[in-house]
């Protein structure tokens, strides 16, 4: 699964940026699909396009006689250059807009890319010809400036779109290259997980990932399944119990048999929906791009009635054709190709920085209508780590002597709550002990012999089970609270 290719068709298939084919050099790495290389093809053509526009408004009439330069900037042949100029921002820079163009009408659906290069097209061709002798005043500083505008537009956009893709390069690293099968002695071997059917058994070691979809067969363990679905706590799974690909197995050793592989698995599943969100265009884009279709007709309806409108005046067929022209290059607007990427670009970059993986764009701006947000639990909420803010004594001891003896046996642990506690301890300076007869108590928490003294760590729940009474208002409190209590 290529999340780089699955981007790109995603930005192709927008009907905002040019087909695969376009991007040139390092775009080929991947079939034409790689989107970096994409994004580096935008900047460099902006940029080209961006240099030549200087001297485009310098040698351009119109831009001379506005700030009094005719005679300053006016030298033999200075028409000529300027159509040299012109004619590669045309080519170059203009090339993804041209190739728009054609797959837009070729799919009947006209959009930005048939209003842009519709414009950009009218300018050179005529300009190109009021250098070759056509009474008139050439319009190649607006066709240079609407192709720079338009290119940082899509340039912009598919940056962002690029930033938020890296949710799906996260999913992607979440599975294992290999994975341990046993067979039917019990042996591990160590195969590619792309070899793996459904049936196998494999070995799961404490600290590896889960290589694809299974149920435990043996072996029970802590499984940490923040990156698929956001629990911040490590979940006690036995057997019986299904893990999905992609999470991590804390310290005990695991034994499943494979259910799901591929696209079938949870994490592929995952993968797909948010490579769809990230296909999902919002209600703007689809506004603008109807909006260009109609204003595409429109400059074509209204530069015939101009024409014709000219010509019946008794204008000559020259002078009609200027204002024609002139008509239909204006109906193009700077900001209507820039505003709306602007507008993806900053909402997605937002929500990525946010942690927000926004299945639908159409929903996300109907977010502002909400009145209220539920979710489904705390954790969901945190930022998955850690850390002790209460502690109540319900014995002799105090606060840090209870906290210095929790830190030594907890020093012998991998568990989140464990580091938190070893954390706090050291926060205090405490001197912590050593630990001897560490076991860990899978799902319920883990006790040793520190100092001569019997520590337990552990749920309410363990600590009940073996007799003791934690019926105390404090710790009710923090469990209302929403606080894991140990």
């Amino acid at each position: 699964m290529n999340a780089r290719a699955d981007t790109a068709d995603d930005a192709e298939r927008s009907g905002r940026t040019a087909p695969d084919h376009e991007y040139d050099d390092d775009a080929h790495d991947h079939g034409g699909h790689d989107h970096e290389a994409m994004i580096r093809d935008f900047r460099r053509r902006f940029v080209v396009s961006a240099v030549l526009t200087v001297p485009i408004l310098a040698l351009s009439p119109l831009i001379r006689a506005a700030l009094g330069l005719e005679d300053v900037l006016a030298f033999p042949g200075d028409g000529w250059v300027l159509f040299g100029l012109a004619t590669v921002v045309f080519v170059y820079g203009g090339r993804p807009f041209l190739t728009g163009l054609v797959d837009e009408v070729r799919d009947r659906q006209p959009g930005m890319m048939t209003l842009i290069g519709l414009a950009i097209t009218i300018a050179w061709a005529y300009s190109s010809a009021v250098t070759f002798g056509l009474e008139g005043k050439a319009f190649f500083w607006e066709l240079a400036t609407l192709v720079d505008v338009m290119l940082i537009g899509h340039w912009v956009e598919m940056r962002s779109v690029a930033g938020a893709s890296g949710a799906l390069e996260e999913l992607v690293k979440l599975l294992p290259d290999r994975a341990h099968r046993l067979d039917d002695e019990g042996d591990a071997e160590d195969v590619p997980v792309a070899d793996l059917a459904v049936g196998d058994r494999v070995l799961v070691r404490p600290g590896e990932r889960v290589p694809a979809d299974g149920t435990i067969t043996d072996g029970e363990s802590s499984v940490d399944l923040s990156m698929l679905t956001g629990e911040s706590k490590p979940v006690a799974k036995g057997e019986g119990d299904e893990v999905p690909a992609g999470a991590v197995n804390g310290s005990g050793g695991l034994t499943l048999r494979i259910e799901k592989t591929g696209e079938d698995s949870y994490l592929s599943q995952v993968v797909e929906m948010v490579r769809q969100a990230q296909q999902s265009r919002s209600q703007s884009q689809d506004l603008a791009d109807r909006a260009a279709g109609w204003l595409t007709y429109t400059a074509l309806a209204v530069g015939a009635v101009t024409l014709a409108a000219w010509l019946a005046a008794g204008a000559d067929f020259q002078a009609a054709l200027a204002r024609m022209v002139t008509v239909m290059v204006i109906t193009c607007p700077h900001a209507l190709g820039l505003a709306v990427p602007l507008v993806v670009a900053v909402s997605t970059s937002l929500g990525a920085q946010s942690g927000l993986l926004i299945r639908n764009r159409s929903a996300f701006e109907r977010a502002r209508e909400l009145d209220a947000v539920i979710f489904d639990k705390t954790g969901t909420l945190t930022e998955g780590r850690f850390g002790v803010t209460d502690t109540a004594v319900l014995g002799e001891l105090d606060e840090d002597e209870l906290l210095r003896l929790a830190a030594g046996l907890e020093r012998g642990s991998e568990h989140p709550i464990a580091a938190a506690i070893v954390t706090a301890a050291e926060e205090r300076d405490l001197d912590l002990p050593n630990a001897e007869d560490f076991q860990n108590l899978e799902g319920r928490g883990a006790e040793a012999t520190v100092e001569g003294r019997r520590v337990v760590v552990a749920s309410p729940g363990h600590v009940a089970e073996q007799g003791f009474d934690v019926d105390d208002e404090r710790v009710a409190a923090l469990r209302e609270g929403g606080k894991t209590v140990c």
